[in-house]
Order: structure tokens, then C-alpha cells, then sequence
């Protein structure tokens, strides 16, 4: 099963490169995270034999060992001749971190308000094809996603093919129009990204073979009992998950802290009440171990008072 999904993933690659150099005149970006799943969106896409750019978006909310390990890939990269850029965030026209930009934002990043991605990780590469390891299996939300993409500023739309077929689609040229003459499409390269997710379909244990079989190396993270790799702290994490990374990464939980404290000066400085004290009365609730703490919401409504 895993050599038919291989193949499928490096069909969907190559259709997506050819896709890239027709509408942009520019290779495919590979978005690189330093995780397991960007791992093998890397390794299909040097088997593909497609050229190809490698991004990472630098969230300033990684752990360490993430960021060593992205320079480190990124130094293979390059000395291929493969071009590779880390992308600073910016907010506002300024650079900006995690930690500047909850005080700016006034308020801590939550499930259902995660500006951090937004600001952080998905303002690059626009105009551009890009490809992504998101995966199905990963959470609802990316069960509802496509192997290929128009992402807008307020919709993700499918294109009208399907995974499976994408490569008798790249072999035979006369196909293209299916996808190229699309009205979609044709907007999408002025204002919209096109994207494909190569490996939507497969599973955990798909990706964890892949990396086993190729003998690839992976962040060093995965070895210290995590399942995922992104941002400390992430609101998307389970209760215990982030214990977990604030136990081991203890200095991110004073940075948090510290940013909350400022985001409390700044509410203080435009006249808005909480009944949040402190920067530690802000982590205690946003990490869920206070039930009783306050909701946002209530937060918000103090404010208006």
C-alpha cells in the first residue's frame, strides 16, 4: 500500500511543479515545518525530481531542537543548490514574535482565536504554488481538506478533480485544461495560493514507515514522547501535551507569562478592567488549570463595562 501512495504523492508533486511553472513562472515551494510530516514532503518532493523552493516559517514559539534541526535540513538544501529561506514574521509592517504580538493583540491566543497562525505562519508565499504535509488523519478540520487547493483569504475551495487521477492528469498534457482553463484557477494566481497536500491520505503509521524505510532523519523532539511538533504552548495541544512542554521547556512558560503581563499594561494603558492580576492569573487560566478561572468572554465583557 505504502509504494501506491508513494507513487500517488510524487504524480500529485510533479503535476503540482508543472502547475507552479506554467501560471507563476517559479518552482513549487515546499513548506517545511521540521516536522515528521514535512519530512517526507521533502524527501517525495527530491524523488519527484521536480525544482523546487523549501520555506519554513520561524514562529518564534518553536522549541529548540525544531529550529537546529530546520537549519540543519536547510544547510543540506543549499549545498544541493536547492534554494531555502526562513521567513521572519511580521505584524503591522514591523517584525514581530509570539511574545510582542499577544500585548499588541490583547489578548491570549485560544482555539477559537489562533491570530498566531494567522501572523506567524501563513501570511507567506502568497501568489505562489505551494505544497504542504497536511494529512486527513491530523485533526477534523483537515479530514475536510483536498489533495489540491485555492486558498483565500475567506475560503478553502477543491479543485474540480480528484487526488487519485492526478497522475494519468500530469502524464497526458491534453488534461491540463482541465485544471488550467478553470475560472478558479485563473483568479487564484493574482490573489489566492494554489496548494497541494501530497500526502492528505496518509496515515501516522504511513509516515512514520516512510521515515523508517528511508532511513530519513527526523527532529529529535519525537524522541522525547511527542506525537506533533509546532509551537509551545499551541491552544490546539491536549491539557496534558502542554504540561508536558512547559515541564520540559520551562523558560517558554516565562515567556508567556511575561507577554501576558505586558498584554495587562497595555489593557491598563487604554482604560479596560480584567479581572486578571497578573501574568500568572492569565497562564492558569489559558492553560486550563484553574476550571473556575474566568472565559475570555467574560474577560471582553468586563472590558466594555
Amino acid at each position: 500500500m505504502i509504494d501506491e501512495l508513494e507513487q500517488r504523492a510524487i504524480a500529485s508533486l510533479k503535476l503540482a511543479s508543472a502547475m507552479s511553472q506554467e501560471y507563476y513562472s517559479k518552482p513549487l515551494i515546499i513548506t517545511y515545518s521540521g516536522g515528521k510530516d514535512s519530512e517526507v514532503l521533502l524527501d517525495l518532493a527530491l524523488r519527484a525530481d521536480i525544482e523546487f523552493e523549501a520555506i519554513n516559517n520561524h514562529t518564534t514559539a518553536d522549541a529548540p531542537q525544531t529550529v537546529y534541526h530546520i537549519h540543519e535540513k536547510f544547510y543540506e538544501l543549499d549545498q544541493r543548490g536547492i534554494h531555502t529561506e526562513i521567513i521572519k514574521p511580521s505584524y503591522k509592517g514591523k517584525p514581530v514574535s509570539m511574545w510582542s504580538l499577544i500585548p499588541q493583540k490583547s489578548m491570549p491566543p485560544t482555539r477559537l482565536v489562533r491570530y498566531c497562525c494567522a501572523v506567524l505562519k501563513e501570511q507567506s508565499a502568497s501568489n505562489r504554488y505551494i505544497a504542504t504535509g497536511v494529512r486527513a488523519a491530523e485533526s477534523v478540520s483537515r479530514s475536510r481538506r483536498a489533495a489540491f487547493e485555492v486558498l483565500g483569504k475567506t475560503a478553502k475551495m477543491r479543485l474540480n478533480f480528484t487526488y487519485t487521477h492526478a497522475a494519468e492528469v500530469y502524464a497526458d498534457a491534453h488534461r491540463h485544461d482541465e485544471i488550467w482553463d478553470c475560472k478558479l484557477i485563473s483568479s487564484a494566481k493574482q490573489h489566492k495560493k494554489l496548494v497541494c497536500n501530497p500526502i492528505i491520505d496518509w496515515a501516522d503509521t504511513d509516515v512514520w514507515r516512510y521515515i523508517y524505510d528511508r532511513k530519513i532523519k527526523y527532529n529529535p523532539v519525537y524522541n522525547r514522547g511527542y506525537f506533533r511538533v509546532g509551537c509551545i504552548g499551541c491552544p490546539l495541544a491536549t491539557y496534558r501535551m502542554r504540561l508536558k512542554e512547559f515541564s520540559d521547556f520551562p523558560a517558554y512558560k516565562q515567556m508567556y507569562i511575561h507577554a501576558f503581563d505586558r498584554m495587562l499594561e497595555v489593557k491598563a494603558a487604554a482604560g479596560k478592567n480584567t479581572k486578571w492580576r497578573s501574568g500568572e492569573d492569565v497562564f492558569a487560566w489559558w492553560i486550563g488549570e484553574n476550571p473556575n478561572q474566568i472565559s475570555i468572554f467574560d474577560a471582553m465583557m468586563e472590558e466594555s463595562k
